[in-house]
């Protein structure tokens, strides 16, 4: 994949005294204008920092929660965002709020534009807003894997305008781990596809099933595959009309000679509750009232056999309900076995993300992916349009 790289600017010596502007991904958690959790604040500034070693003048925006359009209300401020980059990068970073027709900056500032979705026609990549912020800058830098695949104006539109366009190295990695993983994965190749429904996740089990020489289905997916194959499942989170695409998965990978393993037992509640009685049942006797809140001890060790042997894992999905310390034994196992495999492993998605901080494995997976819905479309194979224009300008 041919993309221009802010790090091969940095190098030529082609940032000394430009205008920088980078698109990043500062879309924390907040709880009364505290930021909860920083880890794409400290994933962005590498970015930052390498365009101030290099001389720069740095402008950085992000989108942040679900603004109205033209207005900045108290929850939709960078400001907390702002004070946490100032500690991380030592130095002062000034939020600004009117910024779309001009910007003060000076070689070794740092200037931070607030929420970029609250700009009328941001999310609907309107043109002329797009060549009014590529006019801000002299070098455009998209480092937001996690909005890769949206076409807005600073994800999209900027890169089409800007005088320069290249990629930050947290998007240039993403792109190196899932291209390594997809495009030449070292066999065997196993997916998991955890989740609560079929239907979100269909196109994603569909086109890993012409590619993985194993998929792995969990949460309320397997239920579902469960049915698919004849199996009680109580009165548990399902999708009987998906049975027939699941069916449809199964049968594609029997055509290649490989099975989507079956839960053959599985861990049960009466009620959805963390203090709620947990049971082991073989998959077989799952009682009508009962919901399967995760798999059972020896499907946890066949999947984990299989996953300490893959070449390539790609995960994406709890297999069970492991914020519930009875219901997340399943998950542990499965978190353990990938941090065990000698293979490349890439993990995406917000509840795996939490999956492998609380099982303390982030140090022993290959990569660890920072988007979500992005991360999921390019398993599909889709264009990221941000991708694709950045692409196009380094052609």
């Amino acid at each position: 994949m041919s993309i221009q790289t802010l790090s091969g600017l940095a190098q030529a010596g082609a940032l000394a005294g430009k205008r920088v502007f980078i698109r990043s991904d500062l879309n924390v958690p907040l709880d009364q204008g505290k930021i909860t959790e920083d880890t794409r604040v400290r994933a962005s500034v590498p970015a930052i920092r390498l365009a101030l070693d290099a001389g720069a003048a740095v402008m950085v925006t992000s989108h942040l929660g679900r603004p109205k359009e033209g207005v900045v209300g108290p929850d939709d401020t960078l400001q907390p965002v702002a004070e946490r980059l100032a500690e991380l990068l030592g130095r002062p970073v000034r939020l600004v709020r009117d910024w779309v027709d001009g910007v003060e900056l000076a070689v070794g500032d740092v200037a931070l534009l607030e929420n970029c979705r609250c700009n009328p026609g941001e999310k609907k990549n309107d043109p002329d807003l797009a060549r009014r912020m590529a006019a801000l800058c002299d070098v455009y830098v998209n480092d937001a894997f996690g909005t890769a695949h949206r076409a807005e104006a600073t994800t999209e539109g900027m890169a089409r305008f800007a005088p320069v366009a290249c990629a930050g190295p947290l998007l240039a990695a993403e792109l190196d781990a899932l291209g390594r993983a997809l495009k030449s994965p070292r066999r065997p190749m196993a997916a998991i596809v955890g989740g609560s429904k079929v239907s979100t996740k269909l196109s994603i089990l569909q086109a890993l099933a012409d590619k993985v020489d194993q998929l792995i289905v969990g949460g309320g997916i397997a239920n579902t595959f469960m049915l698919a194959a004849g199996l009680p499942i109580g009165k548990s989170l399902a999708e009987p009309d998906q049975v027939d695409q699941a069916k449809a998965v199964i049968q594609a990978m029997q055509a290649r000679g490989v099975q989507v393993p079956i839960p053959v037992d599985v861990v049960v509640a009466k009620t959805f509750a963390a203090d709620a009685p947990a049971t082991v049942k073989e998959a077989a006797d799952v009682a009508p009232d009962d919901l399967i809140l995760d798999i059972g001890p020896r499907t946890a060790a066949l999947l984990a056999q299989q996953l300490r042997q893959a070449g390539t894992i790609v995960w994406n999905g709890p297999v069970g309900v492991f914020e519930f310390d009875a219901f997340a034994e399943g998950t542990r196992v499965i978190a353990q076995a990938i941090a065990e495999s000698d293979g490349f492993s890439i993990a995406g998605g917000g509840d795996t993300l939490a999956a492998i901080a609380k099982y303390g494995i982030a140090d022993r997976v290959g990569y660890i992916s920072t988007g979500g819905g992005a991360f999921l479309e390019f398993l599909e194979g889709k264009t990221l349009p941000a991708v694709a224009a950045l692409q196009a300008r380094s052609a």
